[in-house]
C-alpha cells in the first residue's frame, strides 16, 4: 500500500468522526466550555480548519480559499471569546471543513512519491508525510474533548 492509497479514505473518515461528534450539537451547543478557561468546540473547529488550510497550503499544494477574515476568527485570542456572532455556524463550519478536508484528501491522492520525504512546514511535521498524519492526530485529539463537552451536555456517549 502506498502513502496515495493510505491517507485519503483515512482522512474522510477522520472527518466523519468530527461530523457525528456534533451532529446532534445545535451553535449554542458549540460554545459550551467543559470548564473555565478550556476552548468551546465552534473555536476548536475553526482552529482545526485554519491548522488544516496552513499545513497542507505550506506543503506547497493549493487549498481552497478560506473566507475573508476567517483566519482572524479563530486567532488563540478568540479562544476566550462567548459571543456567537464572533464565529461561523456550524453549517458553515461543517461545509467548509468538507471542502478543505476534500482537497487534502485529493492531494493525497495524487502526490508523487517522491514529495512526501520533502521538508513539512512545522517543526512538528518534519516531512509531508508527517503533516498528512499530523491533519489526522491533531483532529482525533480535538474529537477527544469535544466528546467532554457531549457528556456534559448530556448527550450520548459516542465512544
Amino acid at each position: 500500500m502506498t502513502l496515495n492509497e493510505f491517507f485519503p479514505p483515512l482522512l474522510k473518515n477522520n472527518l466523519e468522526m468530527l461530523k457525528m461528534t456534533v451532529a446532534d450539537l445545535s451553535d449554542a451547543d458549540l460554545l459550551v466550555r467543559p470548564v473555565t478557561g478550556a476552548n468551546h468546540a465552534n473555536w476548536q473547529i475553526g482552529h482545526l480548519l485554519k491548522a488544516e488550510h496552513s499545513l497542507v497550503s505550506g506543503c506547497k499544494l493549493v487549498m481552497p480559499e478560506l473566507p475573508a477574515g476567517f483566519a482572524d476568527r479563530y486567532i488563540k485570542q478568540a479562544a476566550a471569546l462567548d459571543d456567537a456572532s464572533s464565529f461561523a455556524t456550524k453549517a458553515e463550519l461543517l461545509e467548509l471543513f468538507t471542502k478543505v478536508r476534500a482537497a487534502s484528501a485529493e492531494h493525497a491522492a495524487k502526490l508523487p512519491a517522491d514529495r512526501w520525504t520533502e521538508k513539512g512546514p512545522a517543526s512538528f511535521t518534519p516531512t509531508v508525510a508527517t503533516t498528512f498524519e499530523a491533519l489526522i492526530s491533531h483532529l482525533s485529539m480535538h474529537v477527544g474533548q469535544l466528546q467532554v463537552i457531549r457528556r456534559k451536555l448530556g448527550r450520548p456517549i459516542l465512544f
